[in-house]
């Protein structure tokens, strides 16, 4: 039995992949399904069992693949989004650094104890957070040909899968993560496997279309494969995807940083985005969940009730409403966080957001809008209660102490 993070595991008797499927909205696991495009997946519902879970807000990458491989919070593991401005240094930075990080992982911990674990992740902004302090294998499509056994404890990742790196931007990054997986699990037969993808098809395609359900159609191959192999299967996302559309089409943007200017002057609040990344061609920057650093004369309360009546916004929180409602580390919050309505995002100011390379209606994340995921077991779980709030960072308890 493994303790991390005040949980308890037990350690497999059968291989375990838990997969974290970018940007899965539940609708497209439906719609693939219905339309026989996800067969492993349909008798993996009849046999298994096929739940919708929480994800942690913000609804975005970096927060909920940490809370994956923790199982807890933001507020305990302290990756509260993919970008924050650290107010030490007075910069805006990148959270890709494990610095961040405030608790170990369970990978690290299972690693620990014996076990042969591998993490492949589609890009590689998460490698470092998951793989931190983690003794085993840990790479990135993204990177595939520069792995090293030091770094990645792995070579010749290229001559394994029988693929070239993929695009970035692209299906071929999420698919290079499963023929990647599968062709471990034939070769080294890892105890523990982490797969994760990235929401490129998701944020381009709505559920049903044909783009999307060739993903899912690829996805279900790869599954299918593993559990020939024997593998326990837990499938779940980390965040879903909604269009932010007006009915014109155009995307349906709130500038928040433009906003703030206008009513305080110009740079005296700071809005920060914490969907930014470095990979920003398909959503432009644009998210649901904002968090905002206002100067020191103005009273929190008066903004709240000001921004609340913005049309578009669906709610504004105090620092400590806002750790407490989303589980968040307060030092790493703004003194007011701001989430989008459904079919909104909020960005900073209109001339710094590139939406040229949008060739699709704007779809994206970050709000409670995104916040139900799929949460999906290939084995019945006997004794365990289905009617509680179950979260997606269950996975692994799902995976290891019920599904073996």
């Amino acid at each position: 039995m493994l303790n991390v993070n005040h949980r308890t595991y037990k350690l497999p008797t059968h291989p375990t992949v838990v997969v974290c499927v970018d940007g899965c909205e539940p609708d497209y696991l439906g719609q693939a399904v219905a339309t026989g495009h996800m067969p492993w997946l349909k008798a993996a519902l009849a046999a298994g069992t096929g739940l919708i879970a929480d994800c942690v807000v913000p609804s975005f990458t970096n927060p909920n693949n940490l809370s994956i491989v923790t199982g807890v919070p933001p507020s305990v593991h302290g990756i509260c989004g993919n970008y924050l401005f650290d107010t030490e240094s007075g910069t805006e930075v990148m959270m890709n650094d494990p610095k961040w990080l405030r608790a170990p992982t369970l990978l690290a911990a299972l690693a620990d104890a014996g076990m042969a674990v591998a993490v492949i992740t589609a890009k590689d902004k998460l490698r470092k957070l998951l793989g931190h302090q983690m003794k085993g294998i840990c790479f990135s499509s993204e990177k595939a040909d520069q792995v090293t056994l030091e770094e990645n404890g792995i070579t010749d990742v290229l001559a394994l899968v029988g693929k070239p790196v993929p695009s970035v931007y692209s299906a071929d990054l999420s698919e290079f993560v499963f023929a990647a997986g599968v062709k471990l699990m034939q070769t080294r037969r890892p105890d523990v496997m982490y797969l994760s993808t990235t929401d490129y098809i998701q944020h381009k395609h709505a559920p049903g279309t044909d783009g999307a359900n060739a993903f899912y159609r690829m996805m279900d191959g790869y599954l299918a494969q593993l559990e020939a192999m024997g593998c326990v299967i837990a499938l779940t996302a980390d965040h879903g995807m909604n269009a932010k559309v007006a009915m014109d089409g155009t995307p349906d943007v709130i500038y928040l940083q433009d906003w703030f200017d206008a009513w305080l002057g110009a740079a005296q609040a700071r809005v920060i985005l914490p969907i930014t990344d470095p990979y920003v061609v398909h959503h432009g920057a644009l998210g649901s969940f904002a968090t905002v650093y206002l100067p020191t004369a103005v009273d929190v309360s008066a903004a709240v009730q000001r921004l609340q009546g913005v049309r578009g916004i669906e709610q504004v929180l105090t620092r400590a409403g806002a750790a407490e409602r989303f589980e968040l580390p307060p030092d790493r919050i703004g003194d007011l966080v701001v989430v989008s309505e459904r079919s909104t995002v909020m960005g900073t100011s209109a001339s710094k957001h590139d939406l040229s390379g949008l060739d699709a209606p704007l779809r994206s994340h970050g709000g409670v809008s995104e916040q139900r995921v799929p949460l999906i077991v290939n084995r019945k779980l006997p004794g365990l209660a289905l009617n509680r709030r179950f979260r997606n960072f269950d996975a692994f308890d799902l995976a290891l102490n019920h599904a073996q």
